[in-house]
């Protein structure tokens, strides 16, 4: 705080204050000294009065200023720490405890509470409490059990706790009613455990309950000392979903605002797809209609499944597409039974030409020769596709393709994937446009990951950008009977008629299917 101050404009606060220049009257006696200018003349007071002791050492870093206000700062750090005063313990007359003075002392304390009691030392019992000679068990154990993938249903008996022998009889009596191919994966199994004679011996199995099928339940109880299985029917309305409406400004989200799944949609999307486009094509005044497989058990339980009709109408043009399987492939044929296109190849993996079909310098070898087929580079791990459906007729290691896969497609023509880190499809096994066979990497002659992809026509390796071929499969004869007869039963079931509730027409179908059939194992 600054105020002005009426001697000669100095520095000054509330309080009287004097400097040198008016500690004496103005007016000169000469009978009396002036003590400020002797003290001027002795004292350099202009030069101690510009001295800051407090530096910002944040500030004018490496000046004399700088350096003075840090060896301050040091200075008296030092100072501070050879002033401060010692610690050291303070010396008691009392003797340390034995292990036995230690532990009684520490059964009092309160920290072995907040441990758990663990001191060893508890309450001791009264006359009133008379010793067991053995802890009862409980009569009954009910648990439950998970079937997983390649899993056996004794094996998962077994790690339940069921004996072996009792675990084999059960899988045998179950196995006779159902095959196990048919019990999915993730089948949650209740079984109730009864009373033993005594410790040595498991628990004997007194119920066994699980949903083997979708339509049919599996019950297992002991009766009179035997196991019997009652299979238990469940009604099943397979009438399947039609979801008709309008494509308006997005196809998909109608299409969902509807209530069609997301994945019968995708489906439908690429149907629709092989006949038009989707984006182009389909004006918004255009009618979408899909029937997707759909299953309502008595119980309540609903199973979606895949999509089987896929139909557009724009205006008076109509496609009408039914899911067909020919030669175990299935495909979108329209109502007269004529199928898709298919050959045209698609490229087996997302990434990057590095290299094309025509002689280079091999980066390895380091000589000229000719490169059969197209590099495309990719990251590790990701996902390679069959060009075209075929069959598998190499799978494994071949040379300097290191991880190999070639399908046969017919007529001459095949493919081939190299370098692959990890090989999906088999030998022999038969595979579909789009579908994965393995995995980018870099085995054999690479110097990184990619996919070297050949195509093979009439035993000659030639460029697969300049081969394209074209089937289309076709429906006739009684095939083709069955074919139209299928397509106009879907035609006529109404939208939204496997969501109704018929329960006057469902109520005898119940009824009749309720029927238990049993079978005694003794």
């Amino acid at each position: 705080m600054y105020q002005r101050n009426e001697f000669e404009g100095a520095q000054g606060s509330g309080t009287a204050a004097l400097s040198f220049d008016s500690a004496v009257s103005d007016e000169k006696d000469p009978q009396i000294p002036n003590f400020g200018e002797a003290l001027r003349s002795r004292i350099p007071v202009d030069r101690w009065r510009d001295l800051d002791l407090i530096v910002d050492l944040g500030a004018q870093v490496g000046s004399k200023t700088w350096w003075r206000g840090a060896a301050t700062c040091a200075a008296l750090c030092v100072t501070t720490f050879l002033l401060a005063p010692s610690v050291e313990a303070i010396p008691t007359a009392a003797e340390p405890m034995d292990q036995a003075q230690w532990d009684e002392a520490r059964a009092q304390a309160i920290t072995p509470l907040a441990l758990g009691g663990d001191t060893g030392r508890r309450m001791a019992a009264t006359e009133s409490v008379e010793p067991l000679a053995g802890t009862p068990e409980r009569p009954r154990i009910e648990l439950s059990a998970t079937l997983g993938r390649g899993d056996g249903l004794a094996r998962v008996m077994q790690r339940a706790g069921i004996a072996s022998n009792e675990a084999v009889e059960l899988a045998a009596m179950i196995t006779d009613a159902v095959p196990v191919e048919d019990i999915r994966p993730g089948t949650v199994m209740n079984i109730v455990l009864g009373r033993r004679p005594n410790r040595t011996v498991p628990r004997p199995v007194d119920e066994i309950a699980f949903r083997a099928r979708f339509d049919l339940k599996l019950e297992v109880a002991r009766v009179d000392g035997a196991l019997r299985l009652n299979q238990i029917p469940i009604a099943v309305d397979d009438t399947p979903l039609r979801i008709r409406g309008r494509v308006g400004s997005s196809l998909y989200r109608s299409a969902r605002a509807a209530g069609a799944p997301p994945a019968a949609i995708q489906e439908y999307l690429r149907a629709i797809g092989t006949r038009m486009s989707v984006n182009r094509d389909i004006p918004a005044d255009s009618t979408f209609d899909l029937i997707v497989e759909h299953r309502r058990a008595e119980t309540g339980e609903i199973e979606i499944g895949r999509l089987i009709y896929a139909g557009i109408e724009r205006g008076e043009r109509e496609t009408q597409l039914l899911r067909w399987a020919v030669d175990g492939d299935d495909q979108w044929f329209e109502a007269s039974g004529v199928g898709q296109r298919t050959g045209q190849m698609l490229m087996p993996v997302n990434g990057r030409l590095t290299s094309g079909f025509g002689y280079r310098r091999h980066p390895i070898l380091g000589y000229r020769r000719l490169h059969t087929g197209l590099d495309i580079a990719a990251v590790r791990g990701t996902p390679i596709r069959a060009a075209a459906s075929g069959t598998v007729n190499y799978s494994g290691r071949n040379r300097g393709y290191g991880n190999y896969v070639r399908i046969s497609h017919g007529s001459g023509i095949q493919t081939a994937y190299a370098h692959m880190s990890r090989i999906v499809a088999s030998n022999g096994s038969r595979v579909s446009q789009g579908q994965i066979i393995g995995y980018v990497g870099s085995t054999g002659m690479s110097t990184g990951p990619h996919l070297h992809y050949e195509l093979i026509r009439n035993g000659r390796k030639v460029d697969p950008r300049s081969v394209s071929f074209t089937r289309q499969a076709r429906i006739t004869g009684d095939e083709l009977q069955r074919f139209r007869a299928t397509l106009a039963n879907l035609l006529e079931v109404e939208p939204g008629a496997a969501l109704s509730r018929r329960e006057d027409r469902e109520e005898p179908e119940i009824a009749s299917g309720a029927r238990r059939t049993e079978r005694t194992s003794s």
